[in-house]
């Protein structure tokens, strides 16, 4: 009877401590604020460059107080909405040819991720086929995808928000509709989606602010002891780039600027025009007239001074705004004691041309928009600067290991764990581009060290097989020849030297060249690339 009482007695003490341990090992894990904003090169923040007019005192203290990433990229797109790819990236962990969408080599014979059994890819792809004759030849079966074996069918079930929620996380999402990994984002236990690129409280990076204080303040209500995910995005700096109009009067810009119009807004606040400006560029670079180039509300097919400095002052004031809403939210998690245990992330689904090398969107591959901003802040994380290497597809591996939870056998990026904690510069050593959204194969880019290739080609069009080779410690801004241009220099305010251009055809770098033509090649067969230039060697 003792022995039962004992028992009894012993389970009603577990069952009042247990509680308590699972709060207390909850309030020990880290939360995570991830936030993402669209369309932002690295380039205007002053934790790249010092001397922007950009004011962001938000994101330059969390950069003073975290680590800094000067070489972090999104690896590519096939799609002209660029920030499909990125965002599937993003959550999944996943590289660009073995993410939902796309169309990557798939060999004859491969094994499925856990290696269990062999795959036989065109027998799937035949049999896909024959299903879909089966059911009658409609419009919808026609573009119907097959199934890619370089796409697990349950990926959803292996991303951001459901790893987390399984691991005993409570996670939230506010961010645009749209373009993005929806099966992934619809597993967030709380979601705030909404497109957001007006200037008012309702329509403005302000709403999104809003989602999250509204669900920091439930939080508080409701003494929720888990620690949280947020996924916090922001609409902006994405066009149409509706600034608020203390912003706007500070950058020099208008919202309703009519290129040739009467209305010029450039005065003294206006942004100067980038180092890299150009009227056009100067080749076709695969798409051309994809929306970004030619329907921006405000630029159009302009590139004059006028209309890119104030299209620039309209995404300072975009970003500035932006800055504003983070420290919103991060006042909040310090007024509830929540801040110190949580990693700050800071990137964009990728980088901007506005009037660089004469591109206005992100269909290319120069590093002012295949770059991306990436700062990160939090416990233990080293403050300084690092070269890091990394793609926007480390971020889940990151988090998981950042929140000592098991990473999904379907990762393919690296943790930055190490380089955070000081033990490493750097995740990989060579980095790979690719756009291909408009003619095929397009533009693919691969770098090492200060090198870097670009190679171009649209099919049928001789004049578009262009290589450019860059070393990037002379000349950062990517120059070509045209930026010799009197007209150009004397806009810009910058004449570059005769070394800082493009190398490909230079014969004292002729050995770089094939070096990096190599490498390019080694890439595009490790990540499943479909596709080869003029140059290359067939698929085999």
């Amino acid at each position: 009877m003792n022995t039962t009482r004992y028992f009894l007695l012993s389970i009603f003490v577990l069952s009042l401590v247990l509680p308590v341990f699972a709060e207390a090992a909850d309030a020990k894990r880290p939360n995570i604020l991830f936030i993402i904003t669209d369309d932002q090169s690295p380039l205007e923040l002053q934790c790249y460059n010092p001397n922007s007019p950009l004011k962001t005192p938000v994101l330059n203290k969390i950069a003073a107080e975290g680590m800094v990433f000067d070489r972090a990229y999104h690896q590519g797109s096939w799609s002209g909405a660029v920030c499909r790819p990125s965002r599937h990236m993003v959550m999944c962990g996943r590289t660009v040819w073995h993410i939902p969408g796309a169309k990557g080599f798939v060999p004859k014979k491969m094994e499925i991720l856990d290696g269990a059994e062999p795959v036989d890819a065109k027998k799937m792809n035949k049999e896909a086929k024959a299903k879909a004759k089966a059911k009658g030849k409609t419009k919808r079966n026609k573009k119907q995808a097959l199934p890619n074996p370089l796409v697990p069918a349950d990926l959803a079930n292996y991303t951001m928000a459901a790893v987390f929620n399984r691991a005993g996380y409570a996670t939230m999402r506010t961010c645009k509709n749209g373009n993005s990994y929806e099966a992934a984002n619809q597993l967030f236990t709380v979601r705030k989606d909404k497109g957001c690129r007006g200037n008012d409280e309702d329509s403005g990076s302000r709403w999104h602010a809003q989602q999250v204080l509204d669900y920091l303040d439930e939080r508080a209500k409701s003494k929720e002891k888990k620690p949280f995910l947020i996924y916090y995005g922001f609409s902006h700096p994405h066009d149409a780039r509706k600034g608020r109009e203390f912003l706007l009067e500070k950058y020099g810009a208008i919202n309703d600027y009519k290129p040739g119009g009467e209305n010029k807004p450039t005065n003294d606040k206006t942004p100067k025009l980038p180092p890299n400006w150009l009227t056009a560029h100067p080749f076709n670079n695969s798409h051309m007239n994809v929306r970004d180039e030619v329907s921006v509300n405000g630029v159009g097919r302009h590139r004059d001074e006028v209309t890119i400095r104030n299209e620039i002052g309209r995404y300072m004031a975009c970003c500035e705004n932006i800055d504003i809403q983070i420290g919103r939210v991060l006042e909040k998690l310090k007024e509830m004691g929540e801040l110190d245990n949580t990693y700050i992330f800071f990137t964009s689904d990728h980088g901007i041309a506005i009037g660089r090398h004469g591109l206005q969107g992100k269909q290319n591959l120069y590093e002012h928009t295949w770059r991306v901003p990436f700062v990160v802040k939090g416990p233990g994380v080293k403050k300084g600067r690092v070269e890091g290497n990394v793609y926007l597809l480390d971020v889940l591996p990151t988090l998981c290991d950042l929140a000592g939870i098991e990473q999904p056998k379907t990762v393919e990026g690296e943790s930055l764990k190490p380089v955070l904690e000081g033990k490493k510069e750097e995740v990989r050593d060579i980095l790979y581009g690719v756009y291909c959204g408009g003619a095929k194969p397009g533009m693919r880019a691969v770098r090492k060290g200060d090198w870097k290739l670009i190679k171009y080609e649209t099919a049928g069009d001789e004049k578009s097989k262009v290589t450019q080779l860059f070393n990037l410690a002379e000349n950062p801004n990517e120059f070509i020849k045209q930026h010799q241009d009197a007209e150009i220099v004397k806009g810009t305010g910058v004449t570059p030297t005769k070394s800082q251009t493009n190398l490909a055809d230079n014969p004292k770098y002729a050995a770089k060249r094939k070096e990096m033509e190599a490498l390019l090649l080694e890439q595009m067969k490790k990540h499943d690339d479909p596709h080869r230039f003029w140059d290359q060697p067939a698929r085999e």
